[in-house]
């Protein structure tokens, strides 16, 4: 094996001394271009990583000057990222947020809010309507997603809104028999709306309970009816 390496490298130089100056030269040339391509590589490699930098170092300035657009991850659960709410209440919310998108683009848009307020009540000026728009508008696209949307009700329930808050009013009027609850706050009612879960909860299992004390009672009279058969005919016998 080592003989038959040998031999090809001797025919090689026998090849290239036979040829003279061309093929050195044209090797040389061959290695050059590689050169060439090498440090083209090199150059191309070192553009990149330096647009790589600067995208960095622009983005960092934007965070630093409160001008950049929040990164998001594509997928979003609102059951996990609102776990203050029930997944009931996020089927409410989600099912009125489809009513008013009326693009199906899943946003709601200055228009499509300018119509959900009136639906509700509640007309807002062109300015107004941008203010609660840019209140929870994260990504700075003018626009309502339906992540933005839970943010309304999430604010709301902290208490995070002003009292003339459009949000605000947004935030009561979207729920059914708020006065009735007696709720002065979206806040307090948020917490009206745990109690009258909690109370709910409380009321099945009252409501149980009551069932097993029945269930109980019914085994009690089985065995006495079944221990007086049992005497009765012990004293027959």
């Amino acid at each position: 094996m080592a003989s038959e390496e040998l031999a090809q490298k001797l025919q090689r130089r026998l090849q290239l001394e036979e040829s003279g100056p061309a093929a050195e030269g044209e090797a040389e040339m061959v290695k050059g271009a590689a050169a060439a391509g090498e440090v083209e590589e090199r150059s191309c490699l070192t553009a990149s990583a330096g647009a790589e930098l600067s995208a960095k170092l622009c983005r960092r300035q934007d965070i630093n000057e409160g001008a950049a657009q929040p990164r998001r991850a594509a997928v979003f659960n609102p059951y996990t990222e609102f776990k203050e709410f029930s997944r009931r209440q996020i089927k409410d919310m989600e099912r009125m947020f489809r009513l008013y998108d009326s693009g199906r683009d899943g946003y709601i848009d200055l228009m499509e809010l300018k119509l959900m307020m009136e639906k509700l009540g509640a007309p807002q000026t062109h300015l107004g309507l941008k203010n609660m728009i840019k209140e929870v508008d994260e990504d700075f696209d003018g626009k309502l997603s339906f992540r933005e949307f839970l943010l309304i009700f999430h604010k709301a329930a902290a208490g995070e809104l002003e009292e003339d808050s459009g949000l605000l009013t947004l935030a009561k009027l979207s729920e059914i028999d708020v006065s009735i609850e007696g709720v002065k706050g979206a806040k307090n009612f948020f917490e009206a709306k745990a109690q009258a879960l909690s109370s709910a909860s409380k009321f099945e299992a009252e409501i149980k309970a009551e069932q097993d004390e029945r269930k109980r009672e019914e085994e009690e009279r089985k065995h006495r009816r079944a221990a007086f058969r049992e005497l009765k005919s012990a004293f027959t016998q």
